[in-house]
């Protein structure tokens, strides 16, 4: 069996069952994730609570399936649009090169200069709290790695003789696009969104729990993780070991698919290990 298989067959299994969890479940559950009662508050997993209530007396697992939504969501979104900047930018610089490659890679190195984490707090202290707000915040302080990334292998495939001999018999620039360009890049994008997916679910798992993430009074793993801060003291550990598990779980599961896929589909590329 090859490692690409054996790195990739748990993650995709895994990321399945959560997958299926997220989108059917919810609809299966006798409890409202935000409707609080406070006479059935902090109780311990039961048949009628699975997984305990919390505080206000909201069942612990319907709000861990329901956040399991929000974080897909987050993450797969951010990360495409992460990554479709990213790639905008570095084939651009990379293709066209010169005067164009030294301007956009001089923006790169100015927006990257502050440490990630810090420019993406001072951003989610600025606007409005929203899963948009949240998407967009992640998606536009995680793009320049890739721009990187693709420039470098932009300039790469530019030197190539399939590229060179395309040129001398006349090809213009669209066609290299399209023909040679493009098609050489896509793995490499692939695995981009899938690692990028699973470092925005926990950006967005840390703004929240950090109070600058999702509204607090929708379900997410980081704002039940961020209410949960004083039960484990007072001996009531279900509040947040549920939510803990599945966003480790969650992360895990994309990232050993995405460790899959570049095995898989990069077999030779050592410059993948900086993605």
């Amino acid at each position: 069996m090859k490692v690409s298989t054996i790195l990739c067959i748990p993650g995709i299994k895994v990321l399945i069952i959560i997958i299926l969890i997220a989108v059917a479940v919810p609809f299966l559950l006798p409890h409202d994730p935000n409707r609080a009662n406070l006479e059935e508050a902090e109780q311990p997993p039961s048949l009628d609570h699975w997984c305990g209530t919390d505080k206000l007396g909201r069942d612990v697992f319907t709000r861990t399936i329901y956040g399991t939504r929000i974080s897909l969501i987050v993450g797969l979104t951010a990360a495409v649009l992460a990554v479709s900047m990213g790639a905008g930018i570095g084939i651009t610089a990379g293709f066209i090169g010169g005067k164009v490659d030294g301007l956009l890679m001089r923006i790169v190195d100015t927006i990257n200069s502050p440490p990630e984490v810090i420019l993406l707090i001072v951003l989610a202290t600025i606007f409005p709290r929203s899963i948009l707000t949240i998407i967009l915040i992640i998606s536009l302080t995680h793009w320049m790695s890739t721009s990187r990334l693709i420039r470098g292998e932009t300039l790469s495939i530019k030197e190539r003789p399939f590229v060179e001999a395309a040129i001398a018999l006349g090809a213009d620039d669209r066609y290299i696009m399209k023909r040679h360009i493009l098609p050489n890049l896509y793995s490499i994008l692939v695995i981009s969104v899938t690692l990028m997916a699973a470092h925005a679910i926990m950006m967005e798992a840390m703004l929240s729990f950090l109070g600058l993430g999702i509204p607090a009074h929708m379900a997410s793993w980081g704002n039940m993780l961020n209410q949960a801060q004083s039960d484990v003291m007072r001996g009531i550990w279900w509040t947040s070991i549920f939510p803990g598990i599945m966003l480790v779980a969650t992360v895990w599961s994309i990232y050993r698919l995405g460790e899959g896929l570049k095995e898989y589909l990069t077999p030779h590329r050592d410059f993948l290990s900086r993605i």
